[in-house]
């Protein structure tokens, strides 16, 4: 045990193949293959700025900025003083028994950033507790409101929320959902929004047409009053960086309200700036949902913390049914913790101290049409995005058998992922598509070196499969 834990105490000597095979041999990763790990796996050392570095000096762009969240970059000493400071004050309290004075600061700041009036924050653990509470919160509003049978959701293909069987379950991300149980009885999908898709010759405002009449043939099939809530992310993140046709959310929206549905917004990844805004849905796409999912950029990755926003009409109906044993019996050990909370409001200091939201406002241009440029390769289908997102499609392999066509389409990802990575540059590969969404720090010439090196990864790759 004391031999193990002077190794622990001093990682800086230890050598890089030892860290590595611990990390094989005992690291179960996210969506990791149960065969060995892959010996190859980059070891970070450290973070500066846009940068990682690995243990050999390496400098690597971080174009996923990390998962879609480090939006002030990496190294951040006052970050650090903040969160160490607020972990010798206090580092934990029971959100049971007590509040502290970061959480009720963070709760705050959350009311006067959000839209509309969503002014009550449940804080959880991350994004898919925090979308697990959402929908949970939603069932629990119809019950208390004499609606019980309000029980199932409408979600959208393609989408991303969470981890959590309950986030999983409205979750419909391409080939991810076979290998582990969900609860499908609970969710309506929604057919694919992507404009990309639409017939040729058709416009965005009669493909919008068409969506939103996805959502209304729904409602009547399945009933609206057997509908909680209907969830959906501005963009699209993890499902390929889908955003959908103008109007599309505002009419979404309208219709739920009409028929006693609830609007989730699951803003994991398109607020705290990604888009040039604190939040997206109203300042972006001309909604204001009733209940806000937030993560990721809420603490810029520098501590795990997650909320949902809800909306005062909720509160309020509940509280006019005058029960006073009413509670929302749903709560995390971790839940407004307040060295999580103390990074959240540093964090949000720093984005505004920094201008960093008229930053991304200012540099989104540049960034899409560097972006867009990328189509004039004959192997790219689509390059799509919004603020400072994006995602390279390539094009889909010839129609065959499942699982060769999985092999075919996943090779684009793979081949321009390891190019990349092997110029400097990390992208994040999603089968035929690779996606990246950089710190919001990044600066023009930055967003070159990352476009120059995709450029040259894309070519030669359309060199090798064309």
């Amino acid at each position: 045990m004391s031999r193990q834990t002077s190794a622990i105490g001093a990682r800086d000597a230890i050598p890089i193949d030892i860290i590595r095979e611990w990390d094989n041999q005992h690291f179960l990763h996210p969506w990791e293959m149960m065969s060995p790990n892959d010996p190859n796996r980059v070891i970070v050392a450290r973070g500066e700025g846009i940068h990682l570095i690995d243990a050999h000096g390496r400098r690597f762009i971080d174009g996923p900025g990390g998962m879609w969240n480090v939006q002030i970059g990496y190294g951040r000493e006052e970050m650090g003083a903040a969160i160490a400071e607020q972990a010798v004050r206090l580092a934990y309290n029971s959100p049971w028994a007590f509040s502290s004075e970061p959480s009720a600061h963070l709760a705050r700041k959350l009311a006067e950033l959000a839209p509309g009036d969503l002014n009550t924050v449940f804080f959880t653990t991350g994004g898919s507790s925090a979308v697990d509470s959402a929908l949970r919160f939603a069932q629990f509003y119809h019950k208390q409101c004499g609606e019980p049978e309000r029980k199932r959701f409408l979600a959208r293909d393609k989408a991303y929320h969470g981890s959590t069987y309950l986030s999983a379950s409205v979750s419909a991300k391409e080939r991810d959902g076979s290998m582990l149980d969900i609860d499908r009885q609970l969710v309506r999908l929604l057919p694919n929004i992507n404009p990309y898709l639409r017939p040729a010759g058709m416009s965005l405002e009669a493909w919008c047409d068409i969506k939103v009449a996805d959502l209304e043939t729904a409602i009547a099939e399945e009933g609206a009053d057997t509908l909680a809530a209907y969830i959906s992310e501005p963009v699209m993140a993890s499902g390929g960086v889908i955003v959908p046709p103008p109007g599309y959310h505002r009419r979404c929206r309208e219709i739920c309200r009409a028929n006693g549905i609830l609007y989730i917004a699951d803003e994991v990844v398109t607020a705290f700036g990604r888009l040039g805004h604190w939040f997206a849905s109203q300042d972006v796409f001309d909604f204001v949902p009733d209940i806000i999912t937030s993560a990721k950029g809420l603490t810029s990755g520098y501590q795990p913390l997650g909320a949902a926003i809800i909306s005062d009409r909720l509160i309020e109906d509940l509280v006019r049914k005058d029960n006073a044993n009413l509670s929302f019996k749903n709560g995390y050990t971790y839940s407004g913790h307040p060295v999580c909370c103390a990074a959240a409001l540093k964090n949000i200091e720093i984005i505004e101290r920094e201008g960093l939201l008229e930053h991304v406002r200012e540099l989104t241009p540049h960034f899409q049409e560097r972006l867009r440029d990328l189509m004039r390769h004959e192997i790219v289908a689509d390059a799509r995005g919004m603020g400072l997102v994006g995602c390279v499609e390539g094009r889909p392999a010839p129609e065959g058998r499942e699982k060769e066509r999985l092999a075919a389409d996943s090779e684009f990802g793979r081949r321009v992922d390891r190019k990349c990575e092997a110029m400097g540059l990390l992208v994040r590969p999603l089968i035929n598509m690779c996606v990246f969404s950089p710190p919001l720090i990044i600066t023009r010439d930055e967003i070159d070196q990352m476009f120059d090196i995709l450029d040259r990864a894309i070519s030669e790759v359309e060199g090798e499969m064309m």
